[in-house]
Order: C-alpha cells, then structure tokens, then sequence
C-alpha cells in the first residue's frame, strides 16, 4: 500500500505522541522525522540497556548536534526515562523530543509527570475517509475498520483477530494489568455488546459474571491502552430528564466486529448499525483532535426515549448527528433531533444515513454517510 498523507501535523516543539500500536505513529515519524534519531524501547537490546541505566539517555542526547530530534519510541515501557528527559529540555535548548506511547494514563499512574507542560500531548487515530480518498469504501470500513494495519494486509480479518490477540498477550498479559486473563478475555467479549450503547456495568458484571468492581477496573484497562472510550451525556442547560450514565466505543469499527460474538440468533442489521455508529464516532473524535480538540463530544438521550448519538459543543460549533443503518428515511427517525432542535435551537441538525440522495426533512439536513465521512476534514465545517 503507498503512503497516505496523513491530517496529523507537527506542533513545531517537543510532544508525545500517543494512540493503539497500528495507527499509523511510526510510519508517520519515519516519514516526516527522518533525520532524527529513533529509540525503540519495543527492542529487546534497548529495552535492557535504557531499563539498567535510564541516564544513558543523557550520554546519548550530550552526543548529538543542536536541533537534534530523539525518537523514543513506546516510552510506557520505561517511563522513568522521563524524568532523564525532563532534565535535558531543562539544562539544554534546541533539543527536540518525540515520544511515543499506547497510554498516557498508564504513564501518570506510574507517578512520572508527563514533563510539566514541556511536551504537548498529540494522539494518532485510524485513517480518516477523506485521507483515503478514492480508495475509502464504507462498505469495507464496517467490517475491516479503519487501521492503517489492518488496510494495508493482504488479509483484513486474519490480521484483526490477529490484534485482538496481540493486545490481550503483550498489553494486557505481560504488563501484569490483569490476574486472570480469562475472565478478561469473557469481559472483552460481554462488553462488546455495549458497543454504541448506554454503558451499564452491572449488566456487563452479570453477563461475564465478573464482580462489577473488577468490570470497572477492566474498563479502566481499555481505556489506558486506548482500544475504548466513552463519551458523556450532554447536560448544559438541561430542560429536561436526561440520562447521565456514558455511551461506550472501542477505538475502531473493525476491533469492535473482530470482538463482537455473532451467532444465528444475531442480527446483522443490528451489528451493522453498531459498527456504523462506532465508525462516525471514531471520525468525530479524529477530526476534533485535529482540528486543535477545541470541541468537545457527547450525546444526549432523555428519561423518556429520545436521543441524539453524537453532539459537538464547542466555541464555533454546535451540532447534533444522528446516525441510521438504513436507505430509507422515515419522519419517526427525525423524532430525537427535532426534540434536541426545541430545546436548542442554535444548533444544527443532521441525519446520516445509507441512501444516496442529500435531503432536508422538517429542518434536518439529511446526508449520505459515505458522502459525509469523505468530506469530513479537520478545521473545517462539520456539516456544510
């Protein structure tokens, strides 16, 4: 696969750079640091020598020409070598640091800072479809995902199982996160079905029959190596009761379906509109990170039964997005935008769906979401 131009950019001083092994973040560092100098703390010989002596770091950087950029790859796995590292952008300028990582939360809960604001703090996604171009294919991207990994095989779906896999060996397992890898390898599988969906951890406890502290505790594990997230109720200005337990994703549609269990009572239409919202969520996410994260996602769902999947709140933007698995748009579907649209009315409203034709329906504008997803680009309109 040739390279793709990538939407990520270089803020111009020393940053880590974190998101899941397979997005794309040394190719991009190869790519456009060339020049620089690459520590890979995933190499064996590396990894001893920076674990034994982390002020090696200090010999190495005193060695190099000013404006030297040092690439330390997979920083997680000694952050001590921090601390080395915050000592030299103090005793010395014109030295510039990249820094690699699967979780930033896994750093400070090792009690190093994260250089007390010296480094600021980027993070990779999986492509975006405007970066595919041509090439991007909605159908493709519900079952594959969006990985620069997983796209660039020759095999999709061996290579999905295959990082699933690698995530619950190497992340999970040889770090020690967890003590019984079979009750997290069921747990992985139970909260697959909350893909896209209220999260309910007692339901997920009871399904898995895990105690619910330890589900908790396993979501928090997700979430440090960045295969999930979740995003918050909207509640500013609330004129009505809303829920204020948060929506689950994992990262990508792809690790979500090579996760979900499908079996003959399951209902493809019912994984597909999972994938499907998981995919505009992991869009939205991309696009507010590159675009400078100055908007914020949530969703909004009253006591009552409407709901919104995906709101952006921000200084310049306000909008709602609703998501449909279907080529037909019926007025019910528009229900919990128009509910939205009364109680906020500055904001726009928009409907994806799968049919081709571009619609305004009671005020909602009504997109193709193929045609969304491609023309969504980071600092610019979400919706023109």
């Amino acid at each position: 696969m040739e390279l793709v131009s990538r939407y990520f950019q270089h803020p111009g001083q020393s940053f880590f750079l974190f998101g899941p092994r397979g997005t794309g973040k040394s190719t991009w560092l190869k790519q456009h640091l060339q020049d620089a100098l690459f520590i890979d703390l995933l190499e064996p010989d590396a990894f001893r020598a920076y674990s034994a002596r982390p002020e090696r770091l200090k010999e190495i950087a005193d060695g190099q020409e000013k404006g030297k950029v040092i690439v330390i790859d997979e920083v997680q796995k000694i952050p001590q070598i921090l601390d080395v590292v915050h000592q030299l952008l103090e005793m010395r300028s014109g030295l510039v640091f990249v820094l690699t990582g699967s979780s930033a939360r896994k750093i400070r809960r090792s009690g190093v800072n994260l250089l007390a604001g010296r480094a600021v703090i980027r993070e990779m996604h999986p492509f975006m479809a405007s970066e595919l171009g041509d090439s991007f294919s909605l159908d493709q991207a519900l079952v594959s995902g969006m990985l620069p990994l997983v796209i660039a095989s020759p095999n999709p779906d061996d290579t999905l199982k295959a990082y699933s896999s690698f995530y619950l060996k190497e992340e999970v397992q040889m770090e020690g996160l967890v003590r019984k890898m079979g009750a997290f390898s069921l747990f992985m599988e139970s909260i697959s079905f909350s893909h896209g969906g209220v999260l309910n951890v007692t339901d997920v406890s009871r399904d898995c029959q895990v105690e619910r502290k330890t589900v908790e505790g396993f979501i928090s594990i997700l979430e440090d190596l960045l295969l999930a997230f979740r995003i918050p109720s909207f509640q500013k200005r609330a004129k009505r009761h809303l829920t204020s337990h948060p929506k689950f994703y994992y990262f990508d549609a792809g690790v979500f379906r090579s996760l979900r269990p499908a079996g003959p009572l399951d209902s493809p239409q019912e994984i597909d509109g999972a994938a499907l919202e998981g995919l505009i969520c992991q869009h939205l996410r991309a696009w507010i990170a590159y675009s400078g994260g100055r908007d914020n996602l949530y969703f909004w769902r009253t006591k009552s039964g409407n709901e919104v999947d995906f709101i952006i709140y921000g200084k310049d933007n306000f909008c709602a997005i609703e998501a449909k698995n279907t080529a037909k748009i019926s007025t019910k579907m528009l229900r919990g935008l128009l509910a939205f649209k009364e109680d906020y009315n500055k904001a726009q409203t928009c409907l994806l769906y799968r049919g081709k034709e571009r619609l305004k329906i009671k005020g909602v504008l009504c997109l193709p979401c193929e045609d969304f997803l491609k023309s969504l680009t980071p600092n610019k309109p979400i919706i023109s």
